[in-house]
């Protein structure tokens, strides 16, 4: 049991080539994670991506997909800011689950045959509780696949086979990233600066005045950006653009 991490690894690298080739899009990969959630009983999942490189000061997670449905960029969000900096930290140092009870008499998060090799973040700071697996793959492939719900009661071997099952669908995830980067359209000086303004914070009324271009214009050129990096809104690409080095 004390090698769990090292077998997790192993796990997901033997069993990783033969994902990739049924893996053509994220819409193949979203049921998967489903599946997932449903093992565990848990009413929601969310992948994070490693963002900003190695560099400490610019380093953060990025929410890659999830199915939080309406307000999920609020959700996720409060959980970057709630946990993000011990996650990193962890990230860093092991590949042990980490888990948290939310807030409420209802809410908990247990594991009692696997306690000594899960780490606890603080209790009752979010609505629900969870179980974070933490991934790492590489300079780009780091990060975590998350789980939540009112209430998780986990046996050892859930934890084991689920922690493995996250990382056969980054290793998936971060293959389709691979072969979009690849293959994909260059992006324009206007698309990158769109984007970079849009990451900072700004309107497309704002972006079109500083570029002095049309607020039309500026929703073309971050739309089609979008396309250029297999992104569903604009929200997506400029973590996407942030994560491969291509804005800051």
């Amino acid at each position: 049991m004390a090698q769990f991490p090292d077998a997790v690894t192993l796990a997901a690298s033997d069993a990783g080539a033969s994902q990739i080739k049924r893996v053509s899009s994220r819409s193949d990969l979203f049921p998967q994670f489903v599946a997932m959630q449903k093992k565990l009983k848990a009413r929601n999942f969310a992948v994070f991506r490693l963002a900003g490189g190695g560099l400490p000061n610019r380093r953060k997670l990025v929410c890659e997909l999830e199915n939080f449905g309406a307000g999920a960029a609020e959700i996720c969000n409060r959980f970057i800011d709630t946990y993000g900096p011990a996650l990193l930290d962890h990230l860093d140092k092991s590949l042990l689950p980490m888990m948290w009870s939310g807030s409420g008499e209802a809410c908990f998060a247990e594991a009692p045959e696997f306690a000594s090799l899960t780490v606890r973040l603080p209790a009752g700071v979010l609505p629900f509780s969870g179980i974070a697996f933490p991934v790492r793959l590489g300079t780009t492939g780091n990060g975590y696949v998350v789980f939540t719900a009112t209430a998780f009661d986990l046996a050892s071997d859930d934890i084991i086979d689920q922690h493995v099952g996250s990382c056969r669908l980054m290793t998936d995830l971060l293959a389709l990233d691979e072969r979009r980067v690849a293959h994909a359209e260059t992006l324009s000086e206007r698309e990158l600066a769109c984007l970079q303004l849009a990451g900072d914070g700004r309107i497309s009324d704002e972006i079109a005045e500083k570029l002095g271009l049309s607020v039309h214009t500026v929703n073309a050129y971050l739309g089609s950006a979008a396309i250029k990096l297999d992104s569903v809104n604009r929200i997506q690409a400029i973590a996407k653009a942030i994560r491969l080095g291509y804005i800051h």
